[in-house]
């Protein structure tokens, strides 16, 4: 049995997963938890929650261990982790992601940008950022990004060993994918090593936010609005599907666009900008000016549907990730 480097006033050490649906982090918890009770000797629990079973949903995968001399009784969220997993940057925009996190804990970012960055981004006060490009390594080793987060996350818990876990990934895929072991081996191998680690003390006289509780707020006859109105009905306007990418988006090449609509017939999240402007004969027709990114998925279908090649599929670099290639097809500052 190996000892926990640092444990909870109830002797348990906790890791949370943030991601979203289709990235694999619940089974990414999973393997975590049995890398630790079978493979370390460790007391452990997974389980995890979410809203919508889709793709591009949030969800959080929770881990606990603690020694045999203690027994896990609590299955309640994990609220002060002391690693936490960001399987996809962007979920920053819309999810407190660092919520409840001690001064020295460790945040895993799946990501390009540096810890610098990284930390304004995320509002980090103090602690370790470790930063992996979990999305291109998968995509280069033709695997998921949960191999290479799960690398990630091993170099961070050093008392779980790498080499049990390689021994998990070849037992539950060697029989059923036999062609997916050694990408996976590979994958998780190129996380555990590249991971980049910078910490950040917390400045004197500061103190770490404590945790908050955003998606589930607490209604009573005080805040509850008069006669349950829903005062704030649903509207996607200022949705924002950056967190659903996979690691590709669409890139738009003006000079072979033929305007025939065909990609804003299959996209399902409607991000097409169209402009009415004169034709060659002066007859008023719709031209495509490009993608608003803030809408786009990356499912990629206006891509297949293309007929001369003017969507092509490209690697989402930080350009697209954070900006938008044409304006937002709704000007908030006109209708304020």
């Amino acid at each position: 049995m190996v000892n926990l480097p640092k444990t909870n006033e109830l002797g348990f050490f906790e890791i949370r997963l943030e991601s979203i649906g289709g990235l694999g982090a619940n089974l990414a918890g999973k393997m975590l938890a049995e890398a630790g009770v079978m493979g370390a000797g460790l007391n452990g629990v997974s389980f995890s929650s979410y809203g919508s079973e889709k793709k591009g949903s949030p969800v959080k995968a929770h881990i606990r261990f603690c020694d045999t001399h203690a027994n896990i009784r609590d299955t309640s969220p994990v609220e002060r982790p002391h690693v936490i997993g960001i399987f996809h940057e962007n979920l920053s925009r819309t999810i407190n992601v660092i919520s409840g996190m001690y001064a020295d804990s460790i945040v895993l970012v799946n990501s390009k940008k540096s810890p610098e960055t990284l930390k304004t981004q995320l509002g980090l006060k103090g602690g370790t950022i470790a930063v992996v490009d979990g999305t291109g390594i998968s995509l280069e080793e033709n695997n998921r990004v949960n191999m290479a987060m799960l690398g990630g996350l091993f170099r961070l818990c050093d008392f779980l060993d790498p080499e049990f876990m390689k021994g998990v990934i070849r037992k539950s895929l060697e029989k059923k994918y036999p062609g997916a072991v050694q990408p996976a081996l590979n994958t998780f191998e190129r996380g555990y090593k590249e991971v980049s680690f910078q910490t950040f003390d917390l400045p004197e006289g500061e103190t770490m936010p404590a945790f908050a509780r955003m998606d589930t707020p607490i209604l009573g006859y005080e805040t509850q609005p008069i006669g349950g109105t829903i005062v704030n009905p649903g509207n996607s306007v200022l949705k924002d599907l950056s967190i659903s990418r996979a690691g590709r988006l669409p890139h738009f090449l003006d000079d072979k666009c033929i305007h025939c609509a065909a990609c804003d017939n299959v996209c399902p999240d409607f991000c097409f900008v169209w402009e009415e402007q004169p034709d060659k004969k002066g007859r008023p027709q719709m031209f495509l000016q490009g993608i608003d990114y803030q809408y786009c998925k990356g499912c990629l279908k206006c891509v297949q549907a293309c007929p001369t090649d003017a969507l092509a599929s490209a690697l989402e670099d930080e350009g697209y990730a954070d900006g938008h290639r044409v304006p937002h097809r709704f000007n908030f500052a006109a209708n304020a």
